[in-house]
């Protein structure tokens, strides 16, 4: 490709607007870009916030806790200071790292993008940004409705979730299709729906973050810390049983706990409370950790770029996902449940990156295609 093929591409995904921080949300967009960077063209990361993200921020939290109990909310509470310091942190990172937009865009705005920016088309991913249940609806930006997006959009590891459509939707989910002129899925779940309601290329695609290397996030991952050994516990939703397990584990292999979670309880039983790790310590504390116990989709991809010995727990509006992955590294053996006895034995990690590296040449490939369309 040579100079004058370069075409810029505004990304549209679940980021910078949201109720909490979100390191796979941070890093997927970071890693979306990168990739678009290196098959040489000029990612542009919209600084976009749907109708029904406005006026949320990580820096109030309360009104749209999963948890609603007392008890949730007091951590929540107690950990307000770290989530200030957070906050700051990923706000830091998007303007530093991300090439995010001059402009600010919503529904009444959004098409001036394309002239204030500069931009050729859309990539509309990753994450969950199909989950009508998430975003209560369909989100004209996410579908590539708004007048601008409607084919010059292709979508790469876009995620429906553990969606539920009513037959109502399927109409509408059709007709949103339609926009793209390409799409990746992120999981299979809804690839043979898709590929029966378009007649545009349609493929199973690897989340943004297994497009980069562990040499990638070398690059801006933190300086390691003095820490004694320790398990990283790093929780996207309270789960006792989760809780429990990586206690024991610690206990039983000697090691000290560190925690990213809202618990500030856990802080007496001696656990380093670390809510207020930015982007780049997340992924120091996932690099230099003995095991990595999580319910997070993102937090167990980083524990296999970096190679580390890790069980991921189920986890409600997470299953789908997490279960995929699983597969796709041919680990579903570390999928845990309750606080049981794991397996025995670390990840055969050689044979789980090549089985990686295989599915990120055929996601680059089609990455290539999309954005080459004309």
């Amino acid at each position: 490709m040579g100079f004058h093929d370069m075409r810029t591409f505004g990304t549209v995904s679940y980021n910078m607007h949201c109720s909490f921080t979100n390191y796979g949300s941070a890093l997927q967009s970071w890693a979306l870009g990168r990739a678009i960077a290196r098959l040489g063209h000029r990612p542009v990361m919209l600084d976009y916030c749907p109708d029904v993200l406005r006026g949320r921020t990580p820096l109030d939290p309360f009104a749209h806790m999963w948890d609603q109990d007392e008890e949730s909310r007091r951590m929540c509470e107690l950990t307000l200071p770290a989530i200030r310091v957070n906050c700051a942190k990923f706000e830091a990172f998007y303007r530093g790292r991300c090439n995010v937009s001059a402009g600010a865009y919503t529904s009444e705005n959004f098409c001036e993008c394309v002239g204030r920016e500069g931009l050729d088309g859309f990539v509309c991913g990753s994450d969950t940004i199909f989950c009508i249940d998430e975003f209560k609806g369909f989100d004209d930006g996410y579908y590539a409705n708004y007048p601008c997006m409607r084919g010059r959009s292709v979508a790469y590891a876009a995620s429906f979730g553990d969606v539920h459509f009513a037959p109502s939707d399927y109409p509408v989910l059709d007709a949103r299709l339609a926009n793209f002129k390409a799409i990746g899925l992120r999981e299979s779940q809804m690839l043979p729906y898709v590929k029966a309601h378009t007649a545009v290329p349609c493929a199973r695609v690897v989340d943004p973050t297994l497009l980069l290397s562990r040499e990638d996030y070398d690059a801006i991952a933190a300086p390691a810390a003095p820490h004694a050994p320790y398990l990283l516990l790093y929780t996207r939703r309270y789960n006792p049983a989760m809780e429990a397990f990586a206690v024991r584990e610690a206990r039983e292999r000697g090691l000290a706990v560190v925690e990213i979670s809202l618990r500030a309880v856990n802080a007496a039983r001696g656990h380093e409370m670390r809510y207020d790790a930015g982007v780049e310590e997340f992924l120091a504390l996932v690099r230099d950790a003995a095991l990595v116990v999580t319910n997070s989709f993102h937090g167990l991809i980083f524990a296999v770029q970096y190679s580390r010995p890790c069980f991921v727990f189920s986890r409600e509006q997470g299953d789908t996902k997490i279960g995929e992955v699983l597969e796709l590294f041919g680990m579903e053996e570390c999928l845990l449940r309750s606080d049981d006895r794991p397996p025995a034995g670390p990840p055969d990690y050689v044979r789980v990156h090549a089985r990686i590296a295989a599915a990120r040449k055929e996601s680059y490939t089609f990455l290539r295609a999309e954005l080459e369309l004309p």
